[in-house]
């Protein structure tokens, strides 16, 4: 890398961390100035025609930023540590061709991947273990096949859908609210090691050292959708920013897919929103690979198995809804005292999992 292209590389990550500068003002000053670096040097009456003349000043006298970017040219130099610029051939193609597409991603491991099929599994934080066996069997048997799954790290269906991936010997890549010194949850610091160690990546468009905050997570959906072909929605409430996503896919020309729960159940009124707004309704993953027949198909073993368990009164009704015991031993006919041992027996073989004072039927 010679001088020039240094030298730009640190002022495109001072500006990246500039406060007031997103995509399109970034890109604006480029086109007006030419380059980052003369950008930065231009007069502060260039910025103000931008509304940014407090952003020209941070530019040139803020050590801390400029500090900033001077460590980001440092990391970048390790192995599997990658800065891309939206106008490098490596930028993902897809999201390039995007509205908003960042104009700096830091990628840490495999950076092909980001060019690679990938299916966004999204869902809610406080999933119930159904949604995230469901989560977690999808991104299985499509990282099986080769398709990379997309996520947000995020607890609940995100966390089961990158488990998933890495159990079906597949890439996945998680795209972060945070910049990727830092991990959020905090608990996902082992799956997030994981992920990188098993030939994943981890993306994001925020400088390294920054922090949680929640306006960086719905900013964050448009890249989760922008680099996939089409979004699963598993679980997700009305108000769940899943739906945020899904809504940024549907947008951007992604295919929408959502997979409908009991209507009791409010972690599948976002899902049948969605439905009811054109998303694919899906039971399997052939119904999304019937969409995608241009894609590689499933090799035949790869294809979820059929339940090999014996039929039984509890699965058979908790396989259309969630229910809780009481409702169980009434549609049941049974004392709570005798249906409680069933429910044990069946919990320890794995069939059923109880959350939330309701029981779920386990796939």
């Amino acid at each position: 890398m010679n001088i020039s292209t240094v030298a730009e590389l640190r002022a495109r990550l001072l500006l990246n961390s500039l406060p007031g500068i997103g995509p399109q003002r970034f890109l604006q000053l480029l086109a007006l100035y030419g380059d980052a670096g003369t950008a930065i040097r231009a007069p502060v009456a260039g910025w103000r025609a931008l509304n940014l003349p407090e952003a020209a000043n941070l530019a040139r006298k803020d050590q801390a930023l400029q500090a900033a970017a001077e460590r980001a040219l440092r990391w970048q130099e390790k192995d599997g540590c990658h800065v891309l610029l939206h106008d490098d051939p490596d930028y993902p193609a897809l999201l390039s061709e995007t509205t908003g597409a960042p104009p700096v991603l830091f990628v840490q491991g495999d950076v092909q991947l980001l060019q690679r099929p990938q299916l966004a599994i999204i869902g809610s934080r406080h999933a119930s273990p159904a949604g995230e066996q469901l989560a977690f069997e999808f991104a299985k048997t499509m990282a099986a096949s080769g398709c990379c799954i997309t996520s947000g790290l995020a607890l609940g269906i995100d966390s089961a859908a990158h488990r998933g991936a890495l159990a079906g010997h597949g890439p996945t890549l998680a795209v972060v609210g945070t910049g990727l010194l830092r991990t959020y949850p905090a608990s996902n610091r082992q799956l997030q090691a994981q992920i990188v160690a098993n030939g994943g990546a981890l993306v994001s468009e925020l400088p390294l050292d920054t922090g949680p905050h929640a306006s960086h997570f719905p900013r964050r959906n448009r890249i989760i959708s922008g680099l996939s072909l089409g979004v699963l929605v598993v679980e997700a409430g009305v108000g769940s920013g899943s739906l945020i996503t899904a809504r940024y896919a549907a947008e951007q020309g992604r295919d929408v897919f959502a997979i409908p729960g009991s209507v009791h159940y409010p972690g599948s009124k976002g899902c049948h929103q969605l439905i009811r707004e054109g998303a694919f309704l899906v039971e399997t993953v052939q119904d999304i690979l019937e969409q995608w027949q241009h894609w590689q198909q499933l090799p035949p073993d790869t294809v979820e198995a059929a339940d090999t368990h014996e039929r039984h009164p509890v699965t058979d009704l908790l396989r259309s809804q969630p229910l809780n015991t009481e409702d169980l031993a009434m549609q049941l006919n049974v004392e709570i005292s005798e249906l409680l041992t069933e429910l044990t027996n069946l919990e320890i073989d794995g069939r059923i999992r109880q959350h939330g004072g309701q029981w779920f039927f386990l796939a």
